[in-house]
């Protein structure tokens, strides 16, 4: 259902059962797949193309320019996979040609308020940003990662799979994958040992990445 307040772009392509609330705006180049809810006031511009059975609530703003003064009205894109979950007033920009062209989110993400994505973002799939969660350009965030509430991530960085951290870090380096970070500037302390048992990593398998972080942050060696 469309609400009749909503504005549509009649080149928008929207699966027959896409629900789209109040005062929302759908342009021209935007695809939605099957079973995904738009809520109220929401801007979905430029070339986006949503998956199925997302849920996007009231204020989002999805697929605007990159806020990068080098963009030049490229044909660049933001493409959101399926089954996630984007709450109130989250920003995500289109990509850039100075990059891939592409933001990218995968699938089965929990993104919580107010968390802005920049161009070229690419996030993978199962992650969850707590609220205020802010990436730079060009970040790659790998599965499972967990973003602590006003985690602040500077342009490139990459943060590995299954990795968490605590609220208000400060990520200005590449973030290992399994760790656990915290703080201004941000340091490691051990893995995200609790978060790999939920997951279904067996002890040896944790006792394992745990000699790797012993080596790699204890030992003393040399990268």
């Amino acid at each position: 259902m469309i609400h009749p307040t909503a504005i549509v772009h009649p080149d928008a392509k929207l699966a027959d059962d896409v629900e789209v609330g109040a005062y929302s705006i759908i342009g021209e180049h935007v695809e939605i797949g099957a079973g995904t809810v738009i809520g109220p006031h929401v801007v979905i511009n430029g070339h986006t193309r949503i998956g199925r059975h997302n849920r996007i609530f009231q204020f989002c703003s999805l697929g605007e320019i990159p806020q990068d003064k080098k963009y030049a009205n490229e044909p660049t894109r933001l493409e959101i996979g399926d089954h996630n979950t984007i709450r109130e007033f989250c920003t995500f920009n289109l990509g850039t040609a100075q990059d891939v062209g592409v933001t990218r989110v995968g699938n089965h993400n929990w993104i919580m308020a107010y968390v802005h994505l920049a161009h070229d973002c690419q996030v993978g799939n199962y992650t969850i940003f707590a609220n205020n969660a802010q990436l730079a350009g060009h970040v790659e965030v790998g599965d499972y990662a967990i973003l602590g509430g006003f985690t602040v991530v500077h342009q490139f960085v990459k943060i590995g799979a299954h990795i968490i951290t605590g609220m208000g870090t400060i990520l200005l380096q590449d973030v290992p994958p399994y760790v656990l970070v915290s703080g201004n500037p941000s340091a490691p302390h051990g893995i995200n040992a609790e978060g790999l048992k939920r997951r279904g990593f067996t002890s040896p398998a944790i006792m394992a990445i745990k000699r790797a972080y012993k080596t790699l942050y204890k030992s003393g060696l040399s990268l």
